[in-house]
């Protein structure tokens, strides 16, 4: 039996040792199909520092659908990852030792990485078992382990052999902070202060000039082309000219181009190698030469002269200097523009020429539509997401980074002809910095000496691959195909992740999975969305508002957090709140003494009860319940986690506690009823049942300490009764309950205290003994007529922003004739101190009130009359 007060800290400690130590929530492969198996492919967190709260809140909805699904008798798959391979977790070792990557050989630079990151992945570890999420410990994969990087590696040669990847020296978008390639998917827009140049140009052969309006000045080193748009009358005699650059008197051609954006600056437009997308376009369909002024470190090379190893900012402040000194720099203005920038440290991003490695997607972007199309998205709204960025993309997947942390490409390349030399499926995973190709000799030209690719992949190009992971995805060498371990899993039934990550993770997923498979990877998308504080701004370590697990847990418990985390809808932005947390705290104690009271009325309650002998307020409360777990059932299966959460509550609080719990009680200890001791147990297991999946700590503290052995989270989910009760009636003498206790607290009398009559007019046909039993009401009627009840008219309100430019001085008389009332209404308008005011203006207040003796309550539908002598 519980005894005490609720001990959140002691309890749900207990509980998440408990259930690690007896697997409560071990899949069981062993006699399971796709029917009965519930896989959920959650999103490994990358390992780049402490978890933060909304890794807290995003485990915690999967947590509610992996636990409801338990209950309902899947076998629930449910594994963790981390995302230790990449540019974050190579960061993260930088910071931590004071090193740079550069400077070590990368199998000594991996191993760092990996002492590093087993200190973070041990404490995520810890942090996800305090927070009670229910995965099972045995299921976990990291993103840098051998296994992962043998199948990130049979994915490529796959790819490959399908012709779906392809290596090619073009530009790339490149971040000269992390010195590697990034994909387009790992740029954002950013919003960042800069100047407008009005640079003088020159016309060769002429003394013509024209000016350009520019922010990268220091692009001029690389400017290969001027150009010029078809519909500018002004400027198009200029077309088929030469421009001399300033400064560096370059000769370029000045060409027409309808891509030239004819609101922007002066309308006519220098095309550098590389400045942006347009550039690369530009470069591309017209066969300009090719002068690269950065380098990998956003330094100036040899192609900027006397600016050589100067930084961007560095060369852009002399240039424009010198362009002043010169009369080319004709104005300089300052604005407000978007940059692209990398999304992993807010560089802004340069486009250089490189050798990268890449997967075709532009050719099948209908195809990833509408694959996106046959899962099941929550909320639908995300699948506009996921549709805008496929039909924005302008590049193909660059999956080659330039880095040390990551999974190698299985590649070499003939030191001769460059034929393309990889690795035989067998003997994955490689690192062909380190191991020897799969032949002796060139297949092209008998060469017998190889170079090693030294690029690893794009962090994304292996989580996208995490369903196959889970699924046991592999190469089986005696039948030299491709199998599936774990045919039950795939496609996956769900994929929870943050709305942030649609393009990079959920998009590149459905790629890989597509590609390899021919089929969709999830059945459904659960889309969650951010944690923002409490001013609805989203948290940031430089505005110093993150908050911490460690910091909420600390004086919150779990099961208030859990709570919390569920009064948001799917795919919407939840603010912190401490309100919030405080709520969920008030239910888990109201939950813990209502408990309480249940199990001292109800402890010798009877185990089978024949349901045709209920009295008919047990009856009407189990089948009300039936009801509510019909509701709830469908609430969770659609993922509307906050209406499922807020009518179980509403429920559990007002109608079974408030209410119906006082009448029972009245009843158990006056009678010993053995229907209402019945009911008081079979609810309660319900509602502990009902809550499991939210308030996973209190419910199993109490559902072992008063029903079973067994774990809660394994027991099967309520089902109907199959009851029948006359639910109008139920409710209006629930109403009718309140409205009394109301007045009981209205008039400062006991709960216990007599009243004398009560006057029901309303249906609450075989519940007047209940009513009466639990408000003490000596005599009790039910009317079957309404009682005298009148529309009193209490007020007139004035609309005075209609009244006041109206009649201005006289409104003081208006609301004097108001207050003595001394005025009518006819017709719809109202008359007072000599002036008539349209309907429009006012709006009279009005009140029932019983002319009879005693006092009117309203109950719902129902009219109740009380007359009490105190």
């Amino acid at each position: 039996m519980p005894s005490g007060e609720y001990d959140p800290e002691t309890v749900e400690a207990k509980w998440q040792d408990r259930w690690v130590d007896e697997d409560t929530y071990s899949y069981d492969d062993s006699a399971v199909d796709a029917d009965t198996a519930f896989s959920i492919d959650s999103p490994p967190p990358t390992v780049s520092g402490s978890l933060h709260w909304g890794h807290a809140y995003g485990f915690t909805l999967q947590d509610f659908v992996a636990r409801f699904n338990r209950m309902r008798g899947k076998e629930v798959f449910f594994p963790f990852g981390f995302d230790d391979n990449g540019i974050a977790s190579e960061r993260l070792t930088e910071d931590e030792l004071d090193v740079r990557h550069q400077d070590y050989a990368r199998r000594e630079f991996q191993e760092m990485c990996r002492e590093v990151c087993e200190q973070y992945e041990a404490e995520f570890t810890e942090k996800m078992q305090n927070l009670g999420i229910s995965i099972d410990w045995d299921q976990t994969y990291q993103t840098i382990s051998p296994e992962v990087q043998r199948a990130s590696q049979l994915s490529f040669i796959e790819l490959y052999d399908d012709g779906r990847e392809y290596r090619q020296r073009a530009p790339a978008i490149w971040c000269p902070e992390c010195e590697t390639a990034i994909s387009q998917v790992e740029t954002e827009d950013d919003e960042q202060g800069s100047h407008f140049h009005d640079i003088e140009f020159e016309v060769v052969d002429s003394e013509e000039e024209f000016v350009i309006s520019t922010t990268r000045p220091e692009l001029l080193p690389a400017c290969v082309a001027v150009f010029v748009h078809p519909d500018d009358e002004e400027n198009q005699h200029l077309v088929g000219e030469e421009a001399r650059i300033p400064l560096f008197g370059q000769e370029v051609p000045i060409i027409e181009d309808e891509r030239v954006d004819l609101e922007t600056g002066s309308g006519i437009v220098m095309c550098c190698t590389f400045g942006d997308q347009t550039d690369i376009e530009w470069y591309q369909a017209h066969n300009l030469d090719l002068r690269i002024a950065i380098d990998e470190s956003g330094t100036l090379t040899d192609v900027a002269g006397e600016y050589e190893g100067l930084s961007s900012e560095e060369a852009r402040e002399a240039i424009v200097s010198d362009l002043d000194d010169d009369g080319a720099l004709l104005d300089k203005r300052a604005i407000t523009h978007t940059v692209n920038v990398h999304e992993r440290c807010g560089t802004g991003v340069e486009f250089l020429v490189k050798d990268q490695w890449y997967v075709e997607l532009l050719d099948k972007t209908d195809e990833y539509l509408e694959a996106g199309r046959e899962m099941d998205w929550y909320p639908e709204k995300m699948f506009t997401r996921y549709k805008n960025w496929i039909e924005g993309l302008q590049w193909d997947w660059s999956i080659s980074r330039q880095r040390s942390s990551g999974i190698p490409f299985p590649v070499w390349y003939c030191d001769d002809c460059e034929h393309v030399v990889v690795a035989e499926r067998e003997n994955l995973p490689v690192d062909p910095l380190s191991d020897d190709p799969p032949v002796d000799t060139c297949p092209e030209c008998d060469h017998d000496e190889f170079l090693p690719e030294d690029d690893v992949f794009d962090t994304w190009a292996t989580s996208s691959l995490t369903p196959l992971i889970n699924a046991g995805w592999d190469w089986d060498e005696d039948a030299e195909e491709i199998v599936i371990d774990r045919e039950e899993l795939y496609p996956f039934d769900v994929r929870p992740q943050g709305h942030d990550i649609i393009s990079f993770w959920l998009f590149h997923t459905v790629v890989k999975c597509y590609e390899h498979t021919g089929e969709v990877p999830f059945d459904s998308v659960m889309i969650n969305g951010m944690v923002l504080d409490e001013n609805r701004e989203k948290m940031s370590k430089s505005k110093g508002n993150v908050v911490s697990p460690d910091e909420v847990m600390s004086k919150y418990p779990v099961d208030a957090a859990r709570y919390w985390a569920a009064g948001s809808a799917v795919g919407d932005d939840l603010p912190y709140s401490e309100k919030g947390l405080r709520a969920g705290e008030k239910l888990l104690r109201k939950l813990w003494n209502a408990s309480k009271l249940v199990d001292s009325l109800s402890e010798d309650a009877p185990e089978s009860f024949d349901h045709d002998d209920l009295k008919q307020i047990d009856r009407w409360l189990l089948a009300s319940l039936d009801r509510k777990i019909e509701h709830v059932t469908e609430k969770l299966q659609n993922r509307e986690f906050s209406k499922a959460r807020d009518d179980l509550r509403s429920f559990f609080w007002n109608t079974f506690c408030d209410d119906y719990l006082e009448i029972a009680k009245q009843r158990v200890r006056e009678s010993d009823d053995e229907s209402a001791k019945y009911t008081l147990r079979t609810a309660h297991r319900r509602f502990l049942k009902l809550f499991a999946p939210i308030l996973a700590h209190v419910t199993e503290e109490l559902w072992r300490e008063m029903h079973e052995e067994t774990s809660v989270h394994r027991a099967s989910w309520p089902e109907p009764l199959g009851l029948e009760a006359d639910f109008e009636a139920g409710e209006t003498a629930m109403a009718v309950v309140g409205a009394l206790r109301k007045y009981k607290s209205d008039n400062q009398l006991s709960m216990n205290a007599p009243i004398d009559l009560v006057q029901v007019y309303g249906d609450v046909q075989d519940f007047e003994a209940d009513i009466s039993g639990v408000m003490h009401v000596e005599e009790m009627e039910t009317l079957a007529e309404e009682p005298q009840i009148e529309s009193v008219v209490t007020g007139v309100d004035l609309d005075y922003s209609l009244v006041g430019p109206e009649f201005g001085a006289q409104v003081p008389d208006i609301e004097a004739a108001l207050e003595a009332e001394e005025y009518e209404v006819e017709d719809g308008h109202l008359h007072a101190a000599g002036v008539e005011l349209a309907p429009e203006m006012f709006t009279i207040e009005e009140e029932r009130k019983y002319m009879g003796d005693g006092e009117m309550l309203e109950a719902g539908d129902a009219v109740v009359i009380v007359q009490h002598e105190n």
